[in-house]
């Protein structure tokens, strides 16, 4: 099946494909809040009946929370072509402070801006606008052909802003209905809001909250200062000892599991020409602090770290008293990369403060959360068919990229249905995501839809 036609669909059909996500952006389906409900209900019953508008067999599924939404199109012959699962989220985050937007957040609208035509509404980029790019690419295939090029399952969640709580559950239940050949997931970006990118490394995280107890209470300083321990002391010397001279990080046997970046995604990063210094700049600072040796995108992307979040002791009130404090406690996170173990860390690292403790001083621990960082094989023949169906698209070639953050339903997709998914996505940096006056370019979309369509013609080629 041709390729040019259903581009050239696309093209004429973009009034009403932005129409359709702007209806679907009226609904106001804030998961988290209770109050809007009913409007979740309501997002993925519009799902369901656009996706059987393209000859999808779809259904609204009931969870103990928001209902996930499943669609299949099976076309004639598809034993011959790839299985394909598109994952992407109906709900979106709350839009307080409600004052802070230029208009009614659910009554999107399409701007004109000095940058170009723009999607202003809650959930046009994170994540109706970028779900409704593969579906408009669907659309346009079975408007030209009246057929997909190859099987497609529509896997659509209502919870993914408040913590997925039912998706573990529903995924293990109908692991045989999602299981596929290929896994897609819609909810990333362009690198610099230029390059066509898919996201192969996540970092994972581990949190930890330490407290030193000293004295049985807070002490007068000019009566005990000198003679008794200070746990802030004793706490600062842990958290300075973390790193050393060159930032790397002290903990024992931290970095088993660390992989070596491959070659050829190291000459990809090296071409997106990433510029440190202005990214630096704009939050008024101008020198790499991470651990020496390696670049800012190795930095941020394939390096693990360790960071202090907070630090809380004595009196922090207004005005001065001097106290020696009887508790000081740190919270401390981790991003993890490759096979790096989260809970090894933190029992290594728990020891290691241990054995640091002075006399009188004793350490107590609270976990806030533990996973480890995932890593999809590029050597897989889908990713880099859809790296150059990308590259067909835009400007810029399209690169293989990492993400210091973490995407729960990448690892979700390895650990229960066995595949490493590919993470493709087109917002960009200044989308304001979870932010007042969030907006989606209509490039983005137009093109997002137009790569989606070259995509599926590469992958059912596979």
């Amino acid at each position: 099946m041709p390729l040019a036609p259903v581009l050239a669909r696309i093209d004429a059909d973009l009034d009403l494909s932005i129409n359709r996500l702007l209806e679907l952006l009226r609904i106001p389906s804030i998961s988290t809040d209770p109050t809007y409900k009913d409007d979740c209900q309501k997002a993925a019953d519009w799902l369901v009946k656009d996706l059987n508008s393209l000859g999808a067999i779809a259904s609204k599924r009931e969870t103990p929370g928001h209902p996930m939404v499943i669609g299949q199109i099976i076309p004639p012959g598809y034993e011959k072509k790839p299985h394909i699962l598109f994952y992407g989220h109906y709900d979106v985050q709350p839009v307080d402070p409600l004052e802070l937007w230029n208009r009614d957040p659910f009554d999107p609208v399409v701007e004109v801006t000095e940058k170009g035509k723009v999607i202003r509404g809650r959930g046009s980029s994170d994540d109706k606008g970028q779900l409704m790019t593969f579906v408009e690419a669907c659309r346009a295939w079975k408007s030209v052909h009246g057929e997909l090029p190859c099987r497609i399952t529509f896997f659509f969640e209502g919870e993914e802003e408040s913590g997925s709580p039912s998706l573990i559950p529903f995924m293990k239940e109908n692991k045989d209905e999602i299981t596929a050949d290929i896994a897609l997931i819609c909810d990333t970006s362009l690198f610099d809001s230029r390059v066509p990118s898919i996201t192969t490394m996540l970092r994972g995280l581990l949190g930890e909250e330490i407290t030193i107890k000293g004295p049985d209470k807070d002490l007068h300083s000019g009566m005990y200062g000198g003679a008794s321990i200070n746990p802030v002391r004793v706490l600062a010397r842990i958290l300075a000892s973390l790193h050393d001279e060159n930032g790397r990080i002290t903990v024992p046997d931290f970095y088993n599991g660390v992989p070596k970046l491959p070659a050829n995604i190291k000459k990809q990063w090296e071409a997106l020409n990433f510029d440190h210094h202005a990214f630096l700049k704009g939050v008024d600072l101008n020198t790499l602090a991470g651990e020496r040796g390696y670049t800012a995108l190795e930095m941020l992307w394939s390096q693990p770290t360790c960071e202090i979040n907070g630090i809380q002791g004595g009196y922090t009130g207004d005005g001065f008293k001097t106290v020696l404090p009887s508790i000081a406690t740190a919270k401390i996170s981790f991003r993890l990369v490759g096979q790096q173990d989260p809970f090894e860390i933190r029992e290594n690292l728990r020891g290691m403060i241990e054995n640091m403790l002075p006399p009188d001083c004793s350490a107590s621990f609270k976990h806030h959360g533990a996973s480890g960082g995932i890593a999809m094989s590029t050597d897989a023949a889908e990713f880099e068919a859809a790296r150059k169906a990308l590259s067909d698209e835009w400007p810029d070639e399209a690169a293989f990229i990492g993400c210091g953050g973490s995407i729960p339903i990448a690892g979700l997709f390895q650990g229960i249905i066995g595949l490493d998914p590919i993470l493709i996505g087109f917002g960009k940096d200044d989308d304001q995501l979870h932010s007042p006056n969030e907006k989606y370019d209509v490039e983005s979309f137009h093109k997002g839809t137009r790569s989606w369509a070259r995509v599926l013609n590469n992958l059912s080629q596979n």
